[in-house]
């Protein structure tokens, strides 16, 4: 890996090379995975220091897309995400840790329907390069795993044959490619 202190600045998420995903347990049989289409975002790394880094992202919740017009509809109203109160799901970090050379343990607070609760995600650095169009990118992957119901997230169905319909575990799923901002 590069020296890390290479990587110091500020960077904005690049939308159309960034997916901010999730994926959660349908009917007990299978996953339906979808992502949040619109979105910003932008981190402070100090490739010196990573503890004195830090990242702040802000979802659309009405951008949600799971390849199902009903089912998008559905996810969209009060039984879900309440688009209309709540417009933005917001990640704010409180802390960065470098926990092995290419992985980077990003806790803050989530806050999903007015809900904050703490969140870990650990992030694998896929490496920086510089674009055909002469910007600097870094790139991250990473996942983590909540409860929905914690966030009063918190519609289901009981199944004729047991269980339910939505799992409430929900993975989060984060693919980034970030651009260096000029200066």
């Amino acid at each position: 890996m590069s020296d890390l202190t290479e990587l110091t600045g500020t960077y904005t998420l690049d939308p159309a090379h960034t997916r901010i995903g999730f994926s959660a347990r349908h009917a007990m049989v299978t996953k339906v995975r979808g992502a949040f289409n619109e979105f910003s975002g932008t981190a402070q790394v100090n490739g010196a220091d990573p503890a004195a880094s830090s990242v702040e992202v802000k979802i659309a919740t009405a951008s949600i897309d799971t390849r199902n017009e009903q089912r998008d509809g559905h996810l969209r109203t009060n039984d879900f995400l309440e688009v209309e109160t709540y417009p933005e799901i917001t990640f704010r970090s409180t802390s960065v840790e470098q926990i092995k050379d290419d992985v980077f343990r990003v806790s803050g607070d989530l806050t999903i329907k007015a809900v904050t609760k703490p969140v870990t995600i650990d992030f694998e650095y896929q490496g920086a390069a510089k674009d055909p169009f002469g910007n600097d990118r870094i790139g991250f992957e990473g996942a983590t795993t909540i409860n929905r119901s914690d966030f009063g997230v918190t519609f289901n169905a009981a199944l004729e044959t047991g269980g339910v319909l939505v799992s409430e575990k929900i993975t989060l799923e984060f693919e980034i490619s970030a651009i260096k901002s000029a200066g």
